[in-house]
């Protein structure tokens, strides 16, 4: 639904009429809803859509115009020049588009909807997907109503806790018995009635593992007892298991006997080879895995597939990405990123032929040892010196290009720790060129000021239409980078 501004007539302006007095009453008095108000300057080149989301749309999502315009979900989706801009003030976001930039003679009147990252593709219903037709010019302003997302038809219920009586045996049953199971007790009390003793409570599914379980009672808290699971007294039991009442316990009990198992470490049928992090970001959970090599787009185009789950091992809990049995071989570059919100690391190398333990931090990612044992920093002799005042890095680090892209300019944009680094769109002009070892380069001066920033470079054609997808860099060294038509590469990289 496509929108302009609202104006609404008050009631009152009528009865004035009908009383002749409209001499004291104003012809129309216009009430603007605040997410209607303009939230972005217009620009003379583009066409600006305003888009009013969904409620409980969250302030940090991601936000994609999709349309036969630009291609299409799997073409738009990923890539940063679909993507809205969030308002400031307002839950509104924005997106400026270049009439240029759209292909195959399509336009928004042929159709558009958007997608969110985190809850889908817009919907009107559980089953139809949006689709907005508008016929505009550059220079304009729209306002965008969206409908529903697809999170909106689909989401599960939230599952009812169970509330259980006392303390809980839980049981994951492989025995050939099927539901023919009972728990006799014996110690302190036969707490669990005469031979063949109680029948389960009931069954339970948490984190996907099904269990049969048995509640223990309030009353019985803290009594010792030898469990014996029996197929309900009919010539066949396990033996004894001592168990005192005061915690929950998690039971595989099988034809053999019965062992305890911690939950978080239930077996994990995972799709091929896995990549297990321990991931020490400061990026609060948010985290995606970019993939390109041997197949790009690997498992998802930017910013990549979401964690597959989290594993306990050997006390230790992983967040990990399932690499898929079909891939088993790839050669990979791994881009670890905060979910497309702007910071990533360095490229890591894989093949996808062994499972590999990383530990990532905001530094870069590093092979991690689940089997190291760590040890206890070594306290100093008390005579070295310590910096009272902290380090600050005023080198004027210099990006060198070596241009392929056969453009007929080229700048750089940069967003990232600061949006709009040296100047907003189509971003900072080169600062020359220069002979270094015998090759020609381009190069930009981000500024001594700026050393120590995370920022995403965005290689266009001085704004007419061409652009790579932000590459990003610390800006803690001199770079060497080819840059041509297809995307950017590290020279010094490539040489190590």
């Amino acid at each position: 639904m496509i929108i302009a501004m609202k104006s609404i007539i008050k009631s009152f302006v009528a009865a004035c009429s009908l009383l002749g007095i409209m001499s004291g009453c104003s012809e129309k008095e216009e009430i603007v809803f605040d997410i209607e108000k303009p939230q972005f300057p217009t620009r003379d080149n583009a066409i600006l859509l305003e888009v009013i989301p969904p409620i409980g749309t969250k302030a940090d999502d991601q936000i994609y115009i999709v349309g036969e315009f630009n291609g299409g979900e799997e073409a738009a989706v990923g890539n940063i020049q679909w993507l809205c801009e969030k308002a400031t003030d307002v839950d509104k976001w924005g997106i400026y588009l270049l009439p240029s930039d759209f292909v195959g003679g399509k336009t928004l009147a042929d159709g558009f909807y958007f997608v969110s990252q985190k809850d889908g593709a817009e919907r009107t219903n559980k089953n139809e997907d949006a689709l907005h037709k508008l016929n505009v010019t550059t220079g304009t302003r729209t306002n965008v109503m969206l409908a529903r997302w697809e999170s909106y038809f689909t989401e599960d219920p939230v599952p009812v806790p169970v509330d259980h009586d006392g303390h809980v045996v839980y049981v994951v049953n492989e025995t050939s018995w099927g539901d023919a199971l009972a728990l006799y007790m014996w110690g302190d009390a036969e707490a669990a009635g005469s031979w063949p003793g109680m029948a389960a409570t009931g069954t339970e599914t948490i984190d996907g593992v099904a269990y049969t379980y048995f509640d223990m009672g309030k009353a019985n808290t803290g009594l010792g007892e030898n469990l014996i699971f029996n197929n309900n007294g009919n010539g066949s039991q396990l033996s004894d298991y001592a168990y005192t009442i005061d915690h929950d316990v998690y039971l595989k009990i099988t034809d053999d006997g019965v062992s305890e198992f911690d939950p978080d470490e239930v077996k994990i049928e995972h799709d091929g080879y896995v990549v297990y992090v321990l991931d020490e970001t400061s990026w609060g959970g948010e985290l995606a895995l970019y993939m390109w090599g041997d197949t790009n787009d690997l498992n998802g185009g930017w910013p990549g597939m979401a964690p597959t789950g989290t594993q306990k091992i050997d006390g230790v809990t992983y967040t990990y990405f399932d690499m898929g049995e079909a891939n088993t071989g790839l050669g990979e570059n791994l881009i670890f990123n905060n979910n497309g919100g702007g910071s990533q690391l360095s490229d890591f190398a894989y093949t996808i032929d062994h499972d590999v333990f990383l530990k990532i931090t905001d530094k870069g990612a590093s092979i991690y040892d689940p089997n190291a044992t760590v040890e206890e920093p070594v306290e100093g002799d008390g005579d070295e010196e310590e910096d009272d005042e902290p380090v600050v890095d005023n080198t004027n680090y210099v990006i060198y290009v070596i241009d392929e892209t056969g453009w007929d300019a080229l700048t750089m944009y940069m967003w990232g720790d600061v949006n709009d680094l040296n100047g907003g769109w189509p971003g900072m002009a080169p600062s020359g060129t220069i002979e270094k070892d015998g090759k020609t380069y381009t190069y930009f001066e981000p500024g001594a000021g700026n050393a120590g920033l995370g920022e995403n470079l965005i290689f266009n054609n001085n704004g007419g239409g061409t652009q790579l997808d932000g590459y990003f860099i610390t800006i803690n060294r001199d770079y060497y980078l080819k840059v041509t038509a297809d995307g950017v590469v590290d020279l010094e990289a490539v040489a190590e």
